[in-house]
């Protein structure tokens, strides 16, 4: 063991009083205490509180403004109006992205396409939002309908990306076209953080799927599904309100 390795362990174990005495410096440097202030420096304080966020607001404001957004929307095929990102969506591919009107996407999304199919499409419908920290993976066609939203920490992917054969992953081979199936998440279906949703599977209108689901199969619209596999909890659940049902019919 090296001389640097044997300090460390020595810090770690706390050996003799000099490496204890290391182990509360460093401790000290890590995790520094916060003290209380005096009653007559909060307010100066907590001014510098609020403006601190303030400045990173503006600071995101300036950079989407001004780079964020125009070089996103070069990549895209289409963009709606009053699109907002929290982030730079990172495209990996070369999947056609169209969006719709008063879309919001979260940071740190990332979309990705392989290469089996020519012109692989992403569809983001109006007022649908995605949320952080959601990768998109687009082998054939993903579509999320009007005003459909999707969570924190979700995966979306219309293919396994490899093929079931062990000896084919081995060799890198894609998977065949008939397992790269569309995915097609309705409007006003709501997918909980954590969700995965596979290939080929249909999330009905106004459907739920409940937090940490693996959803491998159709949801019937307006149900409720949980667990790993996703089934069917609750039935007939989120269905619009009264007046909301009425309404078309008094347009009409």
């Amino acid at each position: 063991m090296d001389t640097i390795s044997k300090l460390i362990l020595g810090v770690k174990r706390g050996n003799t009083p000099f490496h204890r005495f290391l182990r509360s410096a460093l401790m000290l440097i890590h995790r520094p205490p916060v003290r209380p202030l005096p009653r007559l420096a909060n307010p100066f304080f907590r001014f510098l509180y609020e403006l601190h966020y303030q400045l990173i607001v503006l600071a995101r404001f300036l950079l989407t403004l001004l780079y964020r957004g125009p070089v996103f929307s070069a990549r895209c095929a289409r963009i709606g109006k009053n699109l907002s990102i929290d982030g730079l969506p990172f495209v990996e591919g070369h999947v056609q992205i169209e969006i719709g009107d008063d879309v919001w996407l979260g940071g740190k999304i990332t979309i990705s396409s392989g290469r089996m199919i020519d012109q692989p499409r992403l569809v983001i419908g109006h007022g649908a939002e995605v949320g952080w920290n959601v990768r998109i993976t687009v082998n054939r066609e993903v579509i999320i309908e009007d005003h459909a939203r999707v969570a924190y920490d979700c995966r979306i992917s219309d293919s396994d990306a490899h093929p079931k054969q062990a000896d084919l992953r081995a060799a890198n081979q894609p998977p065949p076209l008939d397992e790269i199936r569309p995915v097609r998440i309705c409007r006003n279906a709501w997918i909980g953080n954590g969700s995965h949703i596979l290939k080929g599977v249909t999330v009905g209108e106004g459907a739920i799927v409940g937090a940490n689901s693996v959803v491998v199969a159709n949801v019937p619209p307006f149900a409720l599904v949980v667990g790993n596999p996703a089934r069917v909890f609750l039935k007939d659940i989120g269905l619009p309100s009264a007046a909301q049902a009425v309404e078309p019919k008094a347009q009409e």
